[in-house]
């Protein structure tokens, strides 16, 4: 009896906690790239998800980097990519 009761427990809480993961970000940054990475080598600047503890832009040229959304060449590069 105390295992059925054990068992329906942990379906329980694995059931409630699997839906937050269904919406959890892609992609979030934890450290910002300082430099400047030149415009012709952009590929794309997108935003991280809302949900990312810190927020910033996500910038594609031949690597992945991690910009903070305070620096206004990423920032206008972001708008450049939505026209």
């Amino acid at each position: 009896m105390q295992t059925l009761i054990l068992t329906v427990l942990l379906l329980a809480v694995s059931c409630t906690a699997m839906p937050r993961a269904v919406n959890a970000p892609g992609s979030c940054c934890f450290r910002f790239f300082t430099g400047r990475v030149p415009k012709p080598n952009i590929i794309s600047v997108i935003k991280t998800h809302s949900s990312c503890h810190v927020q910033g832009f996500i910038t594609t040229a031949e690597k992945e980097f991690c910009v903070s959304r305070n620096e206004d060449w990423a920032r206008q590069r972001s708008m450049s990519s939505r026209s």
